[in-house]
């Protein structure tokens, strides 16, 4: 089945929409979503990939690492504009400006609070000052790059009035770009549509630049509030994968870009994003901060091709496009094969990983081969959700500097619950016998006297790969410490083993930063 997209002709690229992905600067913001430096990389990378035209790559000012984060993107990046955020102060947007500097080409977005809320209640200054400062901050940027956008904090819930000034001021002093963000998911879409339509007509010199949506979805109306932007005449749209973002999130880069390609008859646009990474994408984000995809998410959950209704299975069979709108091949998404089991061999699992999209060196594949097969010893059916989570864990813990050795736990009703657990840390094996309030807890307490820390657990989440009483387990944990976190996760078919696995990779993560930090840092003997 062709979509829409497939069948439509070649389009003027003033039909073109500019995706602008936010997930490792706002989706990063979202609580307990914080990426390590590789993880940023990696992700960069595959937006890059897959066709995003701007990639903002984070708040250089916000920290070193951040801005060394920002700095590196820039340097690697191939395709994409690579981005930096900065308040309306000369110090951020210098900064950013030397974080973007490696780019290809580099863009700097600043922005400012416009509404009366922000005006009096955030920032305690008054309209003309407010003006001065866009006008400031956008001529600094320019002296930096050509690439400029700004970005109107708060935009819906701005006095029309205003906010046209406001908009007219950043044109004037060179802003190539101007975002109307719907900074807290407040607008309806006849509203966001009409605001955008409203500073088109009024503001002298809109039609010579690009106009962005930026939306949030406390409202749950992100994607239509930027979807009736560009309608509007917007041509750039803001979002993220996975819709990872500030408090319920962003609009999400996936939902986006099909509804565009999908509907084309009512939606006469096209984005450059290649559509059959998405799965890819969003699975990859899910596991780098921990926060699993709704099963019935759009586009990329897990049921978002799955049909269960005898009705709908019928109809399915017959001709897909009964029920289904788009194919799961034109998001990426393979179906669930039963095919690997004991009896594959090398070269087939070589070729399984091809079709993930995965890519792995020679030591690598011989260890994620080995615990397939150990795997598949222990599992009837080996779906590809389990060679995933199984390969994402063997890629997250590669140089780890401590690693689950064994594992034994005796629980039960009588109590005490006692966990027997062996790390090798450093090349050390080390092995310690605690007792605890349920066989998680004494897991985790025989790890922490191993490897002695102050880290706090915020989190720790329990969810199946697949279906079945011997799927596999994936946990996630939160730590945190001195003010920042990290995730680990962890996959085994006893969710046991997994928790440990998770705990000891949030572990490493910490260590390695602390190892940044402080050079000589060296764990307890």
């Amino acid at each position: 089945m062709k979509s829409h997209q497939d069948k439509a002709p070649k389009r003027a690229e003033r039909d073109r929409v500019v995706i602008f992905d936010t997930t490792l600067r706002d989706g990063e913001q979202c609580p307990g979503a914080t990426m390590t430096f590789e993880e940023k990389l990696e992700v960069a990378e595959v937006l890059d990939e897959m066709g995003v035209d701007i990639i903002e790559a984070g708040f250089p000012i916000a920290s070193e690492g951040d801005f060394n984060s920002v700095q590196e993107i820039a340097r690697r990046a191939k395709k994409a504009v690579i981005c930096g955020l900065a308040r309306a102060q000369f110090k951020d947007i210098d900064r950013c400006a030397e974080a973007i500097k490696p780019a290809a080409r580099g863009r700097i977005h600043t922005f400012i609070g416009t509404s009366p809320l922000h005006r009096k209640y955030q920032m305690n200054i008054d309209e003309n000052e407010v003006l001065e400062r866009v006008t400031a901050s956008v001529t600094r940027a320019r002296s930096y790059t050509d690439d400029v956008e700004w970005s109107a904090m708060d935009a819906t819930r701005t006095e029309h009035d205003f906010l046209c000034r406001c908009v007219e001021a950043a044109i004037k002093a060179g802003a190539t770009t101007v975002n109307i963000p719907d900074t807290v998911g407040y607008a309806t879409p006849d509203e966001f549509a009409g605001l955008i339509g409203m500073i088109l007509i009024r503001v002298p010199g809109a039609e010579k630049i690009v106009f962005s949506t930026h939306c949030h979805n406390d409202l749950g109306l992100a994607v239509a509030n930027s979807l009736v932007g560009v309608g509007a005449g917007a041509r750039q749209v803001e979002c993220a994968i996975n819709g990872l973002g500030e408090r319920a999130g962003n609009a999400a880069l996936e939902e986006i870009v099909m509804a565009i390609r999908t509907r084309g008859d009512a939606m006469p646009f096209f984005t450059g994003i290649d559509t059959t990474m998405l799965t890819r994408a969003s699975r990859l984000v899910s596991r780098v901060t921990a926060f699993p995809v709704q099963y019935n998410k759009a586009i990329v959950g897990r049921n978002a091709f799955a049909h269960e209704s005898g009705i709908h299975q019928d109809g399915v069979l017959k001709y897909a496009g009964t029920f289904e709108i788009m194919t799961p091949e034109s998001v990426g998404l393979k179906e669930s094969s039963l095919v690997m089991g004991k009896h594959s061999g090398r070269h087939a699992f070589r070729e399984k990983l091809k079709e993930l999209g995965y890519e792995l060196g020679d030591n690598a594949f011989e260890d994620a081969f080995v615990r397939f097969k150990a795997l598949a010893d222990r599992k009837k059916h080996v779906y590809d959700e389990d060679i995933e989570a199984l390969v994402d864990q063997e890629i997250a813990s590669a140089h780890d500097r401590i690693k689950v050795v064994a594992l034994t736990v005796i629980a039960g009703t009588g109590g005490p619950q006692k966990a027997t657990i062996t790390l090798d840390v450093d090349g050390k094996q080390h092995t310690c016998e605690q007792t605890g309030d349920g066989p998680v807890d004494a897991t985790f307490r025989a790890i922490k006297a191993i490897v002695p820390h102050e880290a706090r657990l915020p989190l720790y989440q329990v969810s199946a790969v697949t279906e079945g009483t011997d799927a596999q387990a994936e946990v996630s944990v939160r730590l945190e410490a001195d003010g920042k976190t990290v995730t680990g996760r962890g996959s085994d078919t006893d969710t046991l083993v997994a928790s440990a696995r998770a705990y000891v990779s949030a572990l490493n993560k910490l260590l390695a930063r602390e190892a940044r930090r402080k050079p000589e840092t060296m764990l307890a003997s």
